[in-house]
């Protein structure tokens, strides 16, 4: 099952490095150009299905100005579901491309 946006660009941010709830936030606006901005509340629910589901886990807590900022990593099976679904969407361009050269440049002959 394709993996929805948002969650792929949660799990493409983690992917450098543990990040906080608003690290996150920022590191998926700038990775889809801006097309994506996450809520808190949105954040926050995925990070708790994706810990969940294993492709996350919480890496430490820190308090900064009296709030406790927890950072989450991406997990082995975090990075091969990542890596699962890059493949599967650069099958799809690849298709994508060949069908729309074959419009451009007609049928083979």
């Amino acid at each position: 099952m394709a993996m929805q946006e948002p969650t792929f660009f949660i799990l493409t941010a983690l992917a450098g490095q543990p990040l906080h709830g608003y690290g996150v936030i920022r590191a998926v606006a700038d990775l889809s150009g801006g097309r994506i901005t996450l809520r808190a509340g949105t954040l926050y629910a995925a990070l708790d299905r994706l810990t969940e589901e294993g492709l996350l886990v919480l890496d430490r807590e820190e308090a900064v100005d009296g709030r406790l900022r927890r950072y989450y990593r991406l997990t082995d099976d975090g990075g091969a579901a990542l890596s699962a679904e890059a493949d599967r969407m650069r099958a799809n361009a690849a298709m994508a491309t060949a069908r729309l050269r074959r419009i451009a440049f007609g049928p083979a002959s």
